[in-house]
């Protein structure tokens, strides 16, 4: 079976499966589950984005030092540009942030994916926690951009949270017909974000379908072996966890599980920002310049 098949079909019956046992349940210790769950998207969720150099490498044919030096610095220049929006304007560093998310999500579902379904699908994980779980949702706004910026933010989402999940739920069944299993993608995402907790929600779903989805692609180009996309991945996950105990210590002041919240979700947006650059190029040009066999995986 299809590599990104099988791995639609495995992250649909986990969301679901999540979803259904998280009906009614409260976390007893919440700041455990920060803590468990974000270490889950550090380990799980962001190295899919350590393989940015194998995309600059094929995109922009960066080969010497100076083209290296050059991509690194212009890389660290969008991500410090986000940490800087985020300490001068917490309120437009959220936005920014939730509708970035929502664009780059987007690009999860297969070809043939129309763009409303698509955007529906990239907001599920956004706009759908705030129906049922609008209180947790603003405690997390709260640590991540202050509880000012969460309290104009959450109302609006949850306004937002009824058309929308009607939407998807169109989107899904009108999908149905043509293909079973992305249909099953677009419903099991919304069932998570709606019934699951938010944190538990976002971290299912970025580790088991978004990351997930990003490596197969990027292995099924079939251009690079194995070995060179994990060397090429190592360099910057090393450096991802310099910057995060940096921002460890210098956030010390705060309460733990906020400060856990503002280094994984300011580092995430952080990341996001050059991320989105080089992946939507290569989502937008349909994935064409490379190999038949990435073409295949891409439709998958």
């Amino acid at each position: 079976m299809n590599p990104l098949r099988l791995q639609g079909m495995v992250f649909s019956g986990v969301a679901i499966g999540v979803a259904g046992a998280a009906v009614g349940f409260e976390p007893a210790a919440p700041r455990t589950e920060i803590v468990l769950l974000s270490a889950l998207i550090t380990v799980l969720g962001v190295p899919h984005g350590a393989l940015d150099p194998v995309l600059a490498r094929r995109l922009f044919r960066v080969r010497s030092l100076k083209d290296w030096l050059g991509f690194v610095l212009g890389y660290c220049a969008l991500a410090a540009l986000a940490v800087v929006a985020w300490q001068t304007e917490p309120l437009l560093f959220l936005i920014a942030f939730l509708l970035i998310s929502i664009a780059h999500f987007s690009g999860d579902p297969p070809e043939g994916t129309t763009w409303l379904s698509r955007v529906l699908y990239g907001g599920a994980a956004v706009v759908l926690p705030a129906l049922l779980h609008a209180g947790e949702v603003t405690r997390l706004f709260s640590f991540l951009a202050g509880s000012e910026a969460a309290a104009r933010i959450v109302p609006l989402l949850h306004a937002l949270g009824w058309p929308w999940l009607a939407g998807l739920a169109a989107a899904a069944l009108h999908r149905a017909g043509a293909d079973g299993l992305a249909s099953l993608e677009l419903a099991s995402v919304g069932i998570l974000a709606f019934a699951a907790p938010p944190l538990l929600a976002f971290t299912v779903f970025f580790c088991g379908m978004h990351s997930a989805r990003h490596i197969l692609r990027t292995f099924a180009s079939g251009r690079s072996a194995s070995r060179l996309l994990l060397a090429a991945s190592l360099a910057p996950m090393v450096g991802v966890l310099i910057i995060a105990a940096a921002a460890w210590h210098s956030l010390r002041g705060l309460p733990l599980d906020a400060r856990i919240i503002q280094i994984v979700f300011v580092g995430l947006a952080a990341l996001t920002l050059p991320h989105i650059v080089l992946v939507d190029r290569v989502r937008l040009s349909g994935w064409m310049q490379w190999p038949r066999t990435a073409k295949r995986g891409a439709r998958a």
